[in-house]
């Protein structure tokens, strides 16, 4: 059954109206403090997060590309690695004061597998999304996941040991 939004989903849980409804953070934890259960944690490759640019922009501008993916890499690091400043900014964009919930968001976001620290493009979270446009789309069918993404960036910091650096206070 098609419920709509969390709210409505939350509601109609709440209601009887359904029995079970899918919630991602940090709504699931909303309705935990609320007295609902999780019955189970499905996570599957796909590449939910990304930012897109077009090719003929990173032909033409390589070195603004590069200086944005450091600076991404080093805002992920900054919240993974700032626990206090994570959930500031958790609280901001959520608009959430819990600090309960804030606090089980940022767990949960931070987690290596959901926000790794080489921040790679998924190829299979890619395929994961080409698949049910396949279904109607012949150019989704004949579409390979490294047609759509551009990992050289990422792969130049990475090979530099730039991010292994960036993590190493981390590991202490």
């Amino acid at each position: 059954m098609q419920i709509g939004t969390i709210p409505e989903r939350l509601s109609a849980l709440e209601s009887g109206k359904v029995q079970a409804a899918m919630l991602n953070a940090p709504d699931n934890f909303r309705a935990q403090k609320r007295g609902l259960y999780k019955l189970v944690d499905v996570r599957i490759p796909y590449q939910g997060i990304g930012v897109g640019t077009t090719r003929a922009f990173i032909r033409e501008n390589p070195d603004v590309v590069r200086r944005y993916v450091k600076s991404q890499i080093e805002a992920v690091h900054r919240v993974k690695t700032d626990r206090e400043t994570g959930i500031r900014v958790l609280a901001k964009y959520l608009g959430i004061q819990d600090r309960e919930v804030l606090e089980k968001a940022y767990d949960d976001a931070m987690n290596d597998e959901k926000l790794p620290p080489k921040q790679y493009p998924s190829l299979e979270g890619v395929k994961k999304i080409l698949e049910p446009l396949a279904e109607n789309d012949p150019k989704a069918k004949a579409a390979k996941p490294e047609d759509f993404v551009d990992m050289r960036f990422v792969k130049e910091l990475d090979e530099s040991g730039f991010i292994d650096e960036l993590y190493k206070a981390r590991k202490r």
